[in-house]
């Protein structure tokens, strides 16, 4: 059941930056591969420079010291 949880992440996230679900949907993807969706998930964060490894709050002050407005509004629910 843990794949569904990460495909629910997966669509929050492909919605606040408007990535099309194709060619398959966020829960096949996630029931199939979720090493492989991870790794997606993770890699599209760091290339719009989010690091995930240090956490929304971690990313935000990092982003203060930069004087650097963050680059998305943080809409995600937990």
């Amino acid at each position: 059941m843990k794949w569904l949880y990460g495909a629910r992440y997966r669509s929050n996230l492909r919605r606040l930056f408007s990535l099309p679900e194709v060619p398959y949907s966020d829960s096949f993807v996630h029931c199939c591969c979720c090493v492989c969706a991870l790794t997606q998930e993770y890699k599209e964060l760091k290339n719009r420079g989010i690091h995930p490894s240090i956490g929304w709050e971690g990313n935000v002050e990092k982003w203060k010291r930069e004087g650097v407005e963050p680059p998305i509004v943080p809409t995600m629910a937990r």
